[in-house]
């Protein structure tokens, strides 16, 4: 790896192109010389089955239904497949994208890297598999464009805080997308830089869409960056040009909606050749919540199992968890939310509510993406009660891990102390998920498949079950006719989605 310095050059300052960090992106992206990592190709495979599983999942929720009606209505060929429909049953790759996108992002279950800001690098699957679809490219095309998205998105939150400044972290997923692109397509490295430029000059929002009554557009962002970045690789195909530089200018991302022009950022990218392993570095999901719960959800649950006493609140004073500044702020009491508090908040809320988490996690010793939700379940009254007692509090020795590049003290975790109304303070803590690679029970290919199974269950049949998990799991090595077969049908018709504009 080389480390990059970015910083605001002024209008008047030159700076030359191969100093540009989207030239950059689009060099790494366009370099053919690369060997693969047998290990990171193993870890392209179990996520393309990890983030299918959460797809199925989520087939007849609100928001994948509307996303998968408005595919629908752009009919395309060759076009490409979306999850739920027939594999004959073809749509515009950007569209394809965008239904299949709201699908893995719907539950937020599927794969997770956290550093100077976050992100979920598996969204990049989506606009990519839709292109190669469309494009007639194989498995090894695909799986060299999906180590490209991970590599840059990545690299990219290692280096770049968004959230301190309330950009959303898709606007790391946009130019991520679109390089992963240029590099399933083989396209050159100033075609990729000008597609790169667009698709983060159009997908910069604020985080108001993790804020508050969070609402459905949360799982239609990441949906969005990598539909934008398919429409900004066919724009630059056809030769359009876009806003350059688009990190450094005067009026660019650092000056304005970054650190500004003083702001320098340290950007780490492979050099030439070097093999794309980043992939490595991210971790899934055992349990349906935002990634920050993932340990306190193991804690609790094991917590519950050791001390039953303490699922009654009438038993428990008080419980603070002792947290990341991340943590605290995004999941955590910080947020100054109410509604993380609220019985009747949205799913997408609750599942941003850390205290609503260890309290169902600590009662139910366990967690399920559909029951842990249930408006029924939030609405418990001795649930309430002991959600009520749970606060958070950053600790700086839990926030110095969670920034840590040291992967054997990386933790996203924390302390929890639970006073008693006995008087007696239990104390534990946690450092990462028991599924996370430096866990407990690290998740392999086992755990992938038997997740994918789990999901699908009652909505596949056993045949299509197999007949996926065989295709996903000769990626590298599938035909371009063979690539239709990275899809889903379910085994009773999915819902109809609800009239729209088209």
């Amino acid at each position: 790896m080389k480390t990059y310095e970015i910083r605001t050059h002024k209008s008047s300052e030159h700076l030359p192109p191969s100093e540009q960090l989207a030239v950059r992106l689009g060099d790494l992206a366009a370099d053919t010389t690369r060997s693969l990592d047998e290990a990171a190709v193993d870890m392209v495979i179990n996520r393309v089955i990890d983030n299918a599983a959460v797809a199925v999942a989520s087939l007849g929720r609100a928001p994948v239904v509307a996303a998968r009606g408005q595919a629908e209505a752009h009919p395309h060929s060759p076009g490409a497949t979306v999850f739920g429909l027939e594999q004959s049953q073809r749509v515009s790759p950007e569209w394809a994208a965008w239904a299949n996108g709201v699908a893995v992002r719907e539950l937020d279950y599927h794969d997770t890297f956290l550093a100077a800001d976050y992100s979920h690098p598996g969204d990049n699957i989506p606009p990519i598999l839709a292109v190669a679809q469309h494009t007639g490219a194989d498995g090894a095309a695909l799986l060299r464009g999906i180590l490209t998205g991970y590599q840059i998105q990545i690299d990219l939150v290692r280096a770049i805080c968004l959230h301190e400044h309330k950009i959303d972290h898709v606007a790391h997923l946009g130019p991520s997308a679109a390089a992963g692109l240029g590099t399933l397509l083989g396209l050159p490295s100033a075609t990729i830089f000008q597609a790169i430029g667009q698709a983060l000059h159009t997908t910069t929002a604020t985080r108001q869409s993790r804020k508050g009554e969070i609402s459905t557009w949360k799982a239609h962002a990441p949906a969005f960056a990598g539909k934008m970045a398919i429409e900004a690789v066919d724009r630059a195909l056809r030769g359009q040009t876009s806003p350059s530089p688009i990190y450094e200018g005067e009026d660019g991302v650092i000056a304005w909606l970054l650190s500004g022009p003083d702001a320098r950022y340290q950007v780490p990218l492979p050099e030439k050749g070097e093999p794309l392993t980043s992939i490595l570095d991210s971790y899934t999901k055992e349990h349906s919540a935002e990634y920050q719960a993932q340990a306190w959800i193991d804690l609790a649950r094991r917590l519950g199992a050791e001390r039953p006493e303490l699922r009654d609140p009438a038993n428990v004073q008080q419980i603070v968890l002792r947290t990341s500044h991340h943590t605290h702020y995004v999941i955590g009491s910080g947020a100054n939310d109410p509604q993380k508090y609220d019985p009747t908040a949205s799913r997408e809320t609750l599942d941003h509510s850390i205290p609503y988490i260890v309290a169902v996690a600590l009662q139910d010793g366990g967690w399920h993406h559909v029951d842990s939700y249930a408006p029924e379940r939030a609405a418990r009254p001795d649930t309430v009660e002991l959600w009520q007692k749970i606060t958070t509090v950053e600790d700086k020795e839990w926030t110095r891990r969670y920034h840590s590049l040291d992967l054997s003290e990386k933790a996203f975790g924390g302390r929890i102390e639970i006073e008693l109304t006995n008087g007696e303070r239990v104390v534990d803590e946690i450092a990462v998920a028991d599924a996370h690679p430096q866990g407990a029970r690290p998740f392999g290919r086992a755990e992938y498949v038997a997740k994918f199974r789990m999901l699908a269950q009652g909505i596949l049949d056993e045949t299509e079950i197999d007949r996926f998990l065989d295709v996903a799991e000769r990626l590298p090595q599938l035909t371009a006719d063979e690539l239709s077969g990275l899809t889903v049908t379910p085994r009773t018709p999915v819902p109809v989605a609800p009239k729209g504009l088209f």
